[in-house]
């Protein structure tokens, strides 16, 4: 085993971790009542605990978002959003279907629900210091990983990534796209059937057909023949590809500059 890939299944282990921590949290989706027109847009960082629990809440939405990475020290970003709002905090939603702007992740999540829920917010989102706590506690586990920004070549295009928040494995992907300034397209993609707990190399096996109900499950399927999360789409060079292992090798090597 090469230094890489032990690095790879430390990281792995701690996200795992922080996977529990959140005890099922942004991993199943009840899709909002209508989907906005234009992508929202979200001025975040990985490893921010506030910003984790709004991605949580887009996954149980089903809400896509364009995310724009503000790691500590990026300087692509994260300028913008400080002229945009006026101060250095995060997360900061932009939603351009009606112009609206806000800080505050449990005021953001509470707008999410009301505007595109259509629903009242659920009981878990109204204890909103537990929430914080908790995802505190989850960034903990995770050390520094998406928290400070490392050089990169910016592609011309965004990236698009297949992903769910809980995922340790789409949470080591984002991760990166964070560390290098990466802007990319969230495709939420939460479970809402229990076929979808399945794992890909285990429906593989049995020859179980993957049947998907959530939209971005659906265009995953035909798009890629299976249902595999994170899945990476790089309109840049063409590239398409699952496998979190992989991604991170193909993002350090095509955008890393050192």
């Amino acid at each position: 085993m090469d230094a890489n890939s032990l690095k790879y299944r430390v990281n792995l282990a701690s996200s795992s971790l922080a996977t529990a921590l959140r005890t099922g949290v942004g991993i199943t989706a009840n899709p909002a009542a209508k989907k906005p027109a234009k992508l929202l847009q979200l001025y975040e960082f990985e490893g921010c605990p506030y910003c984790r629990i709004v991605r949580e809440a887009l996954t149980e939405l089903d809400l896509d978002a364009m995310i724009y990475p503000c790691p500590k020290g990026g300087k692509r970003f994260r300028p913008r959003a400080i002229k945009l709002g006026g101060k250095a905090q995060f997360p900061l939603l932009v939603d351009p279907n009606n112009g609206e702007q806000m800080y505050e992740s449990m005021d953001i999540i509470a707008y999410l629900f009301e505007t595109y829920g259509e629903r009242p917010l659920p009981l878990k989102w109204r204890v909103g210091p537990l929430q914080k706590f908790g995802s505190t506690i989850t960034g903990i586990a995770r050390g520094m990983g998406g928290m400070r920004a490392r050089p990169s070549k910016r592609p011309a295009k965004p990236l698009q990534l297949y992903s769910f928040e809980s995922s340790p494995f789409a949470r080591l992907v984002r991760d990166l796209l964070c560390e290098l300034e990466i802007p990319y397209v969230l495709r939420s993609a939460g479970r809402t059937r229990v076929s979808d707990w399945v794992p890909p190399a285990m429906r593989d096996s049995l020859n179980m057909q993957s049947d998907p109900d959530q939209e971005n499950r659906k265009a995953l399927l035909k798009r890629a023949g299976r249902v595999s999360i994170p899945y990476l789409v790089d309109p840049n060079t063409g590239m398409e590809m699952a496998e979190s292992e992989d991604i991170i090798r193909y993002l350090t090597e095509t955008y890393a500059t050192s």
